[in-house]
């Protein structure tokens, strides 16, 4: 097998039947992960250390410190170096001769604290680490016990196991930071949900309940604190052993299966032949081996340490004893875990970013109500207009960076306490997705949202899959857009690749319009959120016909439709949606084409998971799409479904985030619609009257005015110069469009012209002054 660097070595490894006794049709495997150049950290190190690098929290050359007194060190050591890194490593005494060499020849610079502190060597360690942290300026500090990455390091491990053995029944690990069993596990349970996770751990480790015995001899497992990598609602069973146990299990491995390892791997052993004797014919168990042997020639595998530890007069287990959760264990004990494990935390939902007003805000509504803690993630509370009253957390920190997103997550949340995470805005979808798939939690592929979200991606991606949709070219520079618009032809529609709202698009009907919009277009920087824009717009067919937009939802493989919405909108140049209706009025024939070109669509982008928002020109030649958004439907639409069939699209949402099923979705029993209030003219609104008259109305179900005073105003060009809206409900399209349109005539924005605006401005501060 051939390998480009030492890097790429990493994984691959061994998959080995063990000869152990138990019913006809047990089999039992070791996954040997100590077959990687020094161990199974050397996965971790590898996906922390190229993700830091990909995140920006890594540059160049800059250098790489962890606390770590083995493998873990090893696995920085090599990769850290390989890739042109100065590597410190932080350690204690109890660091064996043979890794403190192998450090040193990789030109590791290894830090020995003195003495432990309070709470054991890991606190030592890591408060030696804090000080040299502020001696390294741009210095990268992997975490393992805290970083996402190691656990999120095998979901490789687990493709290896699948591709080789395919389903299993058990998986047994040791546990220290909680990284090698909660991520393999995690990764299993996407097709083995039905999987059994066996921890182990060792007597005197405080991971699950047991007190600290700071003295324990056992490396590579336990711990005296509590990692937040550590995932305690993935293990159905833990087992703890002491030292003499681990130890002489370790022994046993290479006398019976020639397998020259460390103590973690004796104890994994231990408990796979435990588990063999008591499971059920055709079981398949496999075990994860972290560590050799090398590092433990003068402990484990030393007569005269064993004497000098007094380990042969430690009560040793023939068996593992079953006892109730909590109580305190001295030899070789097993408990199963009840409930989720997770000691009453408390589960957050967490947001990075949202709509501003509506649904935003009824997302952090609902989750509560589903009894979830919201979280909002955000760069600018101060854009949420009643985000006091949401009865959320609110954690500030630049939500335009990957890198630091992860930081704000690490920093403050164990693994444990997060149970999804989401967003109800169009521009952190792909955020969102990355981070989903470092969590380990549920989402859409990363590059599924990404195609959605450049939208002359997803003109590729659906040109493949034959599904019909405008002509189109792609165009990143102005002398480009005369050729685009002779393949197009006029009228053609340009817009940005990514942005929102319908902002910054236009029918264009001469060339020289299309070179204006796309010279405007490519000037934009940054969108409304501060995100760099791709730099790319659009020269479209224009399509004439009626819109319609497809609510579509895939679980489990499976993509329904939710519904069907009619939006009206506003006259050309401009494409502002001013009224939705639903469920649309349209035959069951055409509905149907509607439906099947929309599935297609969404199944060939790759959307996996949760709500779609896809857009339809429904032409003479039959419907075309126009766009996807992988994301629930914005503009109330899913107020509107729940008034007409009782389903709460939002609530389903979440509950697939949270990676709860959906439920059904009723069929419709009355038509709803929103009508949104618009200005006629320019200028600073200073009111709008008739909200009460409006809501007087039969028929209407909420009235909000979402401009505040103050506000700027035009006649709309985006979805941004909405000034509010009206929702209404009744038994056919034609009376819910009436009583919207009468709801909407009811109200009266004041506008000022901007002059009249600024003297009645210089009046008031002259009022004041006086």
């Amino acid at each position: 097998m051939l390998f480009d660097s030492v890097v790429d070595t990493i994984g691959h490894t061994p998959l080995v039947r063990l000869r152990v006794d138990g019913a006809p049709g047990v089999d039992v495997y070791a996954k040997l992960e100590l077959q990687n150049l020094f161990g199974m950290k050397d996965r971790v190190a590898r996906t922390m250390i190229l993700e830091a690098k990909r995140t920006g929290a890594l540059r160049d050359g800059a250098p790489i410190i962890e606390s770590s007194s083995g493998t873990m060190a090893l696995g920085i050591g090599i990769v850290g170096t390989a890739l042109g890194h100065e590597v410190h490593i932080v350690t204690d005494p109890r660091i064996d001769d043979v890794t403190l060499a192998k450090l040193r020849a990789l030109g590791c610079q290894v830090h020995v604290v003195k003495a432990m502190s309070g709470q054991g060597w890991q606190s030592a360690r890591l408060e030696l680490l804090d000080r040299l942290i502020a001696d390294l300026p741009g210095a990268f500090w992997p975490q393992q016990y805290s970083n996402p990455d190691n656990p999120g390091a095998y979901r490789l491990l687990a493709g290896e196991i699948l591709d080789d053995l395919g389903p299993i029944d058990v998986l047994v690990g040791s546990v220290g930071s909680g990284g090698s069993l909660c991520g393999t596990a995690r990764a299993l349970r996407d097709t083995l949900p039905e999987l059994t996770v066996v921890g182990v751990d060792a007597v005197g480790s405080v991971l699950f309940g047991q007190p600290d015995l700071p003295g324990r001899l056992q490396s590579g497992l336990g711990n005296s604190l509590l990692p937040k990598n550590l995932d305690r609602r993935l293990i159905d069973e833990v087992h703890w052993l002491n030292d003499a146990e681990a130890f002489e299990s370790t022994r046993a491995l290479a006398r019976q299966q020639q397998i020259f390892a460390g103590n973690t791997s004796g104890s994994v052993y231990r408990v796979l032949c435990d588990l063999a004797a008591r499971s059920e014919p055709g079981t398949r168990i496999v075990g994860i081996l972290p560590d050799r042997g090398d590092r433990y020639v003068d402990t484990v595998y030393s007569d005269a340490y064993w004497v000098e530890r007094g380990l042969h007069e430690q009560g040793r287990a023939p068996a593992s004893q079953a006892v109730e959760p909590g109580r305190v264990v001295h030899q070789w004990s097993r408990t199963a875990r009840e409930g989720d494990g997770t000691s009453g935390l408390r589960q957050h939902l967490l947001f990075v970013e949202s709509n501003t007003t509506g649904t935003g805000m009824l997302a952090l509504e609902t989750t509560r109500r589903l009894g979830y803690r919201p979280v909002l993630l955000t760069g600018g509370p101060e854009r949420y207009a009643g985000l006091a009253e949401a009865q959320c957390e609110v954690l500030v920190c630049d939500t335009n960076s990957l890198a630091e997103l992860r930081r704000g997550i690490q920093d403050r949340f164990r693994r444990e306490e997060i149970a999804g995470i989401t967003t109800t805005s169009d521009f952190y979808v792909p955020l969102v997705a990355d981070l989903a798939a470092w969590l380990g939690l549920p989402g859409n592929p990363v590059a599924a949202v990404a195609a959605c979200r450049d939208k002359s991606a997803l003109r590729r991606t659906l040109d493949a899959t034959g599904v019909r949709q405008p002509r189109f070219a792609a165009v990143t520079d102005v002398a480009s857009v005369a050729a685009a618009v002779d393949a197009v032809g006029l009228p053609c529609v340009v817009k940005p690749a990514d942005e929102s709202g319908s902002t910054n698009v236009l029918l264009c009907t001469t060339r020289d319009q299309a070179e204006e919009q796309v010279a405007r277009i490519l000037a934009v920087r940054v969108n409304a959120r501060g995100l760099p824009t791709a730099g790319t717009a659009l020269v479209e067919q224009y399509l004439e016909g009626p819109e319609f937009s497809v609510e579509m939802f895939t679980w489990k493989g499976e993509t329904r439709c939710i519904g069907i919405t009619e939006k009206s909108v506003t006259g050309t140049p401009y494409f502002v949606e001013h009224r939705h209706l639903f469920p649309a009025p349209l035959s069951p024939t055409v509905a149907g084409q509607v439906e099947d070109l929309v599935r297609r669509a969404v199944e060939g982008v790759g959307i996996a998971l949760g709500a779609t928002h896809t857009e339809v020109r429904l032409t003479e030649d039959g419907p075309a799409v126009v766009e996807i958004n992988a994301r629930m439907a914005g503009g109330m639409i899913p107020e509107l479904i729940r008034l007409s069939t009782g389903t709460e699209l939002l609530e389903q949402q979440l509950r697939v985030a949270l990676g709860q099923p959906p439920e059904p979705v009723a069929e419709p029993a009355r038509h709803a619609g929103i009508q949104f209030l618009l200005a006629d003219r320019e200028g600073e609104l200073t009111g709008v009257d008739g909200t009460g008259q409006a809501r007087d109305i039969d028929g209407v179900d909420r009235v909000v005015v979402t401009a505040r005073p103050g506000t700027a105003v035009r006649p709309p060009r985006d979805a941004y110069d909405r000034l509010g809206y009206v929702i209404a409900h009744g038994d056919s399209p034609t009376q819910v469009t009436k009583t919207c349109a009468d709801a909407i005539g009811q109200l009266s924005p004041r506008i000022q012209d901007f002059s009249s605006a600024r003297q009645a401005g210089r009046a008031a501060q002259e009022r004041t002054a006086q």
